[in-house]
């Protein structure tokens, strides 16, 4: 039942999801410096919400997550705009907001019940981007994946990715290539409990910097 607004404070006494790849230096846009700064208030963080890119995942967002549940009818999909789910009695501050929360209906999968469903839109510009996306999930929303599930207590993911690229120089409609892809991960696949593990123990040493308002040592974006 929150505002836009409310979420906005509540997101700045807390680590979402958004934030674990900077923690782990892992962000390709962000230093952990960066989000120490804005989260004891010494800098604002970026309103990005005006940039083209931003605005159409956003818009996208909506319709792909419809897409999803027409053609994963095996779940049921929910949606809280501005929900945040925190279900770490030690970790009051460990919290994500989702994209969509799946429950599957598939009885036979015990175990299973409760998955986070994730949506990324992206365009790709030069091609060596293409390597990330081939590769599995790219390491920074991977990182997002392993918070959300730490905060959720779930026990899968779905990474839905729109991506799309155009044939150089062209902006024309039939120049534009646009790519569905589907990533599914739980938590019992080989490294991922060993990576949440190694995620939330980094997070409580980042957010620890935080309440003693002591600078963390830098970590270099990876890019």
């Amino acid at each position: 039942g929150m505002t836009h607004e409310e979420w906005l404070v509540a997101r700045q006494n807390g680590i979402g999801a958004s934030d674990a790849a900077c923690i782990l230096g892992r962000n390709p846009w962000k230093s952990n410096i960066q989000l120490w700064e804005e989260k004891t208030g010494r800098t604002a963080s970026e309103d990005i919400g005006d940039k083209p890119a931003v605005k159409y995942g956003k818009e996208a967002e909506r319709h792909l997550r419809e897409l999803f549940a027409l053609d994963f009818p095996q779940y049921n999909v929910s949606y809280d705009e501005f929900g945040m789910i925190a279900n770490r009695p030690d970790e009051p501050w460990l919290f994500a907001t989702l994209d969509g929360e799946l429950e599957d209906t598939n009885t036979q999968e015990s175990g299973q019940r409760m998955g986070v469903l994730e949506i990324k839109t992206t365009e790709i510009m030069r091609p060596a981007q293409w390597a990330e996306w081939n590769s599995g999930i790219p390491e920074h929303y991977y990182c997002q994946l392993l918070h959300q599930l730490l905060a959720t207590g779930y026990s899968f993911a779905v990474l839905k990715a729109q991506i799309r690229n155009r044939e150089y120089g062209a902006d024309t409609p039939d120049s534009l290539r646009v790519t569905t892809r589907h990533y599914y991960m739980t938590v019992d696949d080989d490294g991922v409990q060993e990576d949440m593990t190694h995620l939330l123990q980094a997070e409580k040493e980042f957010w620890a910097c935080v309440q003693n308002d002591r600078r963390p040592a830098a970590l270099l974006p990876i890019i």
